[in-house]
């Protein structure tokens, strides 16, 4: 064990600082994980850090660019150039990465190391306070009160006044009389119309679920969900998939865009017609924004840390998991107790959501027990091993065949989306046409909207 007469220098990292300001100054970006984690100037352990990060959160609130020539010139109105080092110094930081990757994981170094510092002044407080033998009660008094004034400084401010609130919500309620067009743009839709009637498309930090039981085409749903917002959107669309490799999703959506039978592809039977299809096809799909990771062993650190890469990079819009019970949790304590540990993915993934502000889609398996019944259609309470999942989703999207039960039924062909839950709108039920040969839902003929509208 380490006394304190052990500890020479407080916890603290350089080279993550850094790392942390040359990953800024390499994407400006970066600030968005910065905020997210109240990273401030107190928290570098350097000086000469804390004032160049000082200069960059004053250029970040002015809206201006990040990079060596504009912190160079703030650090000079605040007669801090010279104390820095210059701009040799800055220069020499900002060259300190070669990539990247990895500088998110810096600036939660830096404030980590803070965090015990801070830990370790209140200690060394606390200390003080017992040796000068002060009334029992008033040294537990001024012992709870350092406790708690370290945990709220560690914390980033969430509790606001109404007034607060609508100050910022006035702007946004404006825009959406001035600018309605620019509204409907930074929203994400499904492209189905009917569905994004009762959803009004996918808001940022939402947790919406996709459950069914096997064989529905919950992952062939997602894809044309992904499909539909890449290409046709131009959105950038990330898709973690546990369940079916890379190459596999690749050919679901070059079957449905080429609409070549998926069969066709897996048996390698193509003809010429069907190579220039997929030729154009390919050619559309290359210049979109799609991302895919099969890594089947991914846990929440491990898939966290990827969306928030991803997010910094590429301006995500969307994010699919495909899909929750394929998921590991984050703790080995969970291991023998399944249902808290899918409750602490779904939990997760919401925080994520709002953590980011994008849209997660998670797939869902559904229990056994739909099948025990006579209506086969699934209920919340279906919902496979946790019912915090129901707690968590902002919305809960179920997908039913009835001809997967009965064959013989006039519903061939037809898959009804069940919005089960929907925390800002209605419930209900949309019809979808599945054309299993190419994976595709497509809307029926009479549910269709020509003028693109909501």
């Amino acid at each position: 064990m380490i006394s304190l007469e052990d500890i020479k220098l407080p916890p603290h990292n350089l080279d993550a600082e850094k790392g942390a300001i040359c990953g800024i100054l390499m994407e400006n970006e970066l600030m968005y994980i910065c905020e997210g984690i109240t990273l401030i100037p107190e928290d570098f352990y350097n000086k000469e850090h804390a004032f160049i990060y000082k200069a960059i959160k004053d250029l970040r609130t002015a809206r201006k660019t990040i990079d060596v020539l504009t912190v160079a010139d703030q650090l000079g109105r605040d007669d801090k150039l010279d104390v820095v080092g210059g701009t040799d110094y800055l220069y020499e930081i900002s060259s300190f990465l070669l990539s990247f990757t990895g500088a998110d994981e810096y600036v939660k170094i830096v404030k980590e190391k803070s965090i015990l510092r801070n830990i370790l002044k209140t200690c060394q407080k606390i200390i003080g306070d017992v040796y000068d033998q002060k009334d029992t009660f008033e040294v537990l008094q001024t012992i709870e009160k350092r406790i708690f004034d370290l945990t709220q400084n560690n914390l980033s401010e969430t509790v606001h006044s109404i007034k607060e609130i609508l100050d910022k919500r006035v702007e946004e309620y404006m825009e959406m009389v001035d600018n309605p067009d620019k509204l409907m743009n930074s929203k994400v839709h499904s492209w189905y119309f009917g569905l994004d009637d009762l959803l009004g498309g996918f808001k940022p930090w939402e947790l919406i679920i996709v459950a069914a039981r096997p064989s529905m085409g919950k992952t062939a749903f997602a894809i044309n969900v992904l499909e539909k917002m890449a290409v046709e959107q131009k959105r950038s669309v990330a898709m973690f998939s546990l369940e079916m490799a890379s190459e596999q999703i690749v050919d679901r959506i070059l079957s449905m865009v080429a609409r070549i039978p998926m069969y066709k592809i897996t048996k390698w039977n193509l003809d010429s017609e069907d190579f220039s299809n997929m030729g154009e096809a390919m050619e559309t799909l290359s210049g979109s924004k799609i991302f895919i990771d099969d890594k089947w062993s991914s846990t929440i650190p491990q898939l966290k840390s990827k969306i928030r890469r991803l997010k910094i990079k590429e301006s995500l819009d969307l994010v699919i998991v495909d899909y929750l019970q394929l998921m590991s949790g984050a703790s080995t304590w969970y291991s023998w107790n399944r249902v808290q540990e899918i409750g602490e993915i779904s939990r997760w993934l919401k925080e994520l959501a709002r953590e980011l502000e994008i849209p997660i889609i998670a797939l869902s398996q559904l229990s056994r027990e739909v099948e025990k019944r006579v209506d086969k259609k699934p209920q919340l309470s279906d919902l496979r091993e946790s019912g915090a999942i129901e707690q968590d989703a902002d919305a809960v999207l179920m997908l039913h065949r009835e001809d997967y039960y009965d064959p013989d039924t006039d519903k061939k062909w037809l898959t009804d989306i069940c919005l089960r839950k929907n925390r800002n709108g209605p419930i209900g039920e949309v019809e979808l046409y599945f054309e299993k040969e190419i994976m595709k839902f497509s809307e029926l003929p009479s549910k269709k909207k020509t003028d693109g509208t909501y």
